[in-house]
C-alpha cells in the first residue's frame, strides 16, 4: 500500500514560495505515525514509540506496516523493539491472521478503511499526545468482490 504525495503539494505559488495550507498538511501527516485498528478507528502518535508498547495494550494484535502488504503473502510483524516511523501507516491486526496470506478482497478492505479513516475523521478523544479518531458508521462502504484469475477470453484480449 504505502505512502504517496500527490503534485499539487509540491507546487509552488507566484510567489516563489510553498502553498502554507498545503505545507502544513505535509508537515502534520510526517508528524505522526498513524495506526488503523481493526473496528476503523485511527490512532495518531506523535512521538517516538516502540510497536511493543502499542501492541501491549492491545493483546491478541500484532502491527503491521502498510508497506510491507503484499497479496498472497504472509503479514510481517513490525518487531516489538522497533520504533515508529512518523508519516507511516501501521494496522493493527489480529494474531489469527499472522500467519494467513493476505488476499486481493483483504487488501483492498484494508485500503478502503485506511482510506476512510485518513479522509474523513472524526476527533473522539486526545491523550499524552495521542489522538483518536473513528469514521462515521453510516458511510456507506465502497467494497465490492474482485475477481483473482483471468479468465481465458479475457486474457487473450490485447489491451
Amino acid at each position: 500500500m504505502g505512502n504517496c504525495a500527490s503534485p499539487e503539494y509540491t507546487n509552488k505559488n507566484k510567489n516563489g514560495g510553498g502553498n502554507s495550507k498545503n505545507m502544513m498538511m505535509i508537515e502534520f501527516w510526517q508528524s505522526t505515525a498513524k495506526i488503523i485498528h481493526m473496528d476503523g478507528r485511527l490512532q495518531e502518535i506523535r512521538q517516538p514509540i516502540k510497536a511493543g508498547h502499542v501492541i501491549s495494550q492491545y493483546p491478541k494484535t500484532f502491527l503491521c506496516s502498510s508497506e510491507s502488504m503484499y497479496v498472497d503473502s504472509v503479514l510481517p510483524h513490525v518487531a516489538e523493539d522497533e520504533e515508529l516511523q512518523m508519516g507511516q501507516i501501521y494496522f493493527l491486526m489480529p494474531l489469527s491472521k499472522s500467519h494467513v496470506p493476505l488476499t486481493l478482497q483483504e487488501l483492498c478492505s484494508l485500503a478502503i478503511k485506511a482510506s476512510s479513516a485518513l479522509s474523513d475523521n472524526h476527533l473522539i478523544t486526545t491523550t499524552n499526545g495521542v489522538r483518536y479518531y473513528r469514521t462515521p458508521s453510516s458511510q456507506p462502504q465502497a467494497c465490492r468482490e474482485v475477481p483473482v484469475g483471468f479468465s481465458a477470453q479475457v486474457s487473450a484480449r490485447r489491451i
